[in-house]
């Protein structure tokens, strides 16, 4: 399971089988009006807020693929890639 959007049934899992999770730590930026929300290595952002100081990622969704860490400013967000 890698998608954290399937269900277990979605996924194929049988009853009796064994799972193993493994849980990341969540970590959150700030701008001025805004929030940014991602796990390390995780394809998944999430931003909420003023769209005008970063609250909304969806133009660059895409591009935010193996994210080790995000940083704000006043007004934005940066994604720092595992790529660099």
């Amino acid at each position: 399971l890698t998608n954290p959007e399937d269900s277990l049934q979605d996924s194929g899992v049988q009853d009796g089988e064994h799972l193993t999770a493994v849980a990341q730590q969540v970590k959150i930026a700030a701008s001025f009006r805004a929030f940014a929300l991602w796990c390390s290595g995780g394809n998944q952002v999430v931003a909420w807020g003023n769209p005008d100081f970063g609250g909304d990622c969806s133009a660059v969704k895409d591009q935010l693929r193996d994210v080790q860490q995000i940083q704000a400013t006043h007004l934005a967000f940066a994604a720092i890639l595992a790529d660099g």
